[in-house]
């Protein structure tokens, strides 16, 4: 694959300059302020914000910026489609927890993005979306290229901003970036119109960094994981569900300690996959329409349910009104939003999954559940639907998706990430390949997006240059 790109000078080369130049910068200068235009400032913010790549393509409004670009370090990596440079910096930011950016001219430009937007905001990526815009004195004239971006992407982001003064503009970027990264991560969409680009403002000072934002966290936590760690050790049937929340706070050493330490079966949501090794003992597979029927069977005898940054989606909870019907729920969400949304629960936790799974790591007893743990490997035994049919073809000649897993498995030393699309392959990828390793399981889960892998790929790649993709 080739993917074309439109670099700036390096740092190297702008270091040697400053190096060679004569005459030293002097401790007090009396040299007017320093005037920047709207783009110039735009690509300031973003590398102030430590982003180094950015997708996009680019179109009428949004030329200010790309004739900045060629001034900065920020490399720009040219897609065909802009669903894609949203797929692609979604990828990015899920392989390295770091906000990913894409770029727009507005109208048509603006509007490919949305489905790779609302895909980030059902999984909780976090994306920056910079859409240009219309000059400000055609807006609402239906100018040429127009749309609404703000009243469009408002259901599908976690937020939405329109610039309209030169002089908001680094406060503006800098605040999509602290609400793209905190709490719940999301898309935020920035909109910029094409004359506030243009225009010339005096720079801002230096930026300094706010403190990393506290997470949402129940004000009785401490309260609260005794009470969950109590009901744990008091279950017969327990199990953990741990959901995408495990990945996106890096929860994988507190979710480990905790499973073993009170000997609890590990479950994993689709985007919960590689948040738990699969060759773990107590590992038991992942649930729902398209799990295995022994995890569907330990979650219906269940009495403790303990969710960790997981929503109860519908694919995994069928008919609600049979799902886990004698189970207490422990939930650990960072969103608020999402306790008692969908079940009742016994025990709601908000609060980041490393913080909440550590407080009650800290106060739960050593358990022992082999009996529990056995009545699951019988429903096992006598459920196994994902028989390997080995390396001989299928009836048709063509090799069976265990072949053509293992092969990549094999290939790669079990060390590839696997970004898969939507459809039957990906519950293939899911069932099959065995994740032993953070974070290489990378789908669209919520949105179910179609030609989502490609371009998500692309972002992963150049997120993780050095891992087979």
């Amino acid at each position: 694959m080739t993917i074309s790109t439109t670099d700036s000078p390096s740092r190297t080369a702008r270091r040697k300059a400053a190096a060679t130049s004569a005459t030293p910068t002097p401790a007090i200068s009396n040299a007017p302020p320093q005037v920047r235009t709207g783009a110039q400032i735009m690509c300031e913010v973003l590398e102030q914000e430590g982003v180094s790549i950015l997708f996009g393509y680019p179109g009428g409004t949004i030329m200010p910026f790309y004739d900045a670009l060629p001034g900065s370090n920020l490399r720009h990596i040219l897609v065909r489609h802009e669903q894609a440079a949203a797929h692609a910096a979604d990828g990015f930011a899920r392989a390295t927890g770091e906000v990913g950016v894409c770029v727009a001219t507005s109208g048509p430009g603006a509007t490919n993005l949305v489905t790779g937007l609302a895909t980030a905001q059902m999984d909780s990526i976090p994306v920056v979306a910079i859409t240009g815009q219309v000059a400000r004195r055609l807006i609402g004239t239906d100018a040429f290229q127009e749309t609404d971006v703000i009243g469009i992407t408002q259901p599908i982001t976690k937020h939405s901003i329109l610039v309209r003064n030169v002089q908001d503009l680094a406060a503006a970027m800098h605040e999509a970036f602290a609400i793209a990264r905190s709490g719940r991560p999301g898309p935020v969409v920035i909109d910029v119109p094409k004359d506030v680009q243009l225009e010339t403002y005096i720079a801002p000072p230096p930026f300094t960094p706010a403190p990393p934002q506290r997470p949402t966290i129940t004000p009785d936590l401490a309260e609260v994981a005794t009470h969950a760690a109590e009901m744990l050790a008091g279950a017969r049937q327990p199990v953990i569900l741990a959901g995408h929340g495990i990945i996106l706070s890096g929860a994988y050493a507190e979710l480990r300690e905790l499973a073993e330490r009170t000997n609890i079966p590990v479950i994993t949501t689709l985007l919960g996959l590689s948040a738990f090794p699969e060759s773990h003992p107590l590992y038991i597979g992942w649930p729902g329409m398209h799990g295995r029927a022994e995890v569907n069977l330990a979650l219906h005898h269940s009495d403790v349910i303990l969710a960790v940054g997981m929503r109860f989606d519908d694919r995994v909870t069928g008919d609600l009104k049979h799902f886990a019907p004698h189970a207490q729920i422990i939930h650990i969400d960072i969103d608020p939003s999402e306790m008692g949304k969908v079940l009742p629960v016994t025990v709601p936790i908000v609060a980041d999954a490393r913080v909440a799974l550590r407080a009650i790591a800290d106060q739960v007893p050593v358990g022992d559940h082999q009996d529990w743990m056995h009545q699951i490997h019988e429903w096992r035994a006598d459920h196994r639907p994902w028989t390997d049919p080995g390396e001989q073809p299928g009836e048709d000649g063509l090799p069976h998706p265990h072949a053509i897993l293992a092969a990549i498995k094999r290939a790669t030393g079990d060390q590839a990430i696997l970004v898969t699309d939507v459809g039957q392959h990906q519950m293939w990828a899911a069932a099959l390949y065995g994740y032993d390793h953070p974070n290489t399981h990378i789908t669209s889960g919520g949105l179910g997006t179609m030609g989502f892998s490609l371009p998500a790929a692309m972002g992963v790649q150049l997120a993780r240059p050095a891992t087979p993709i």
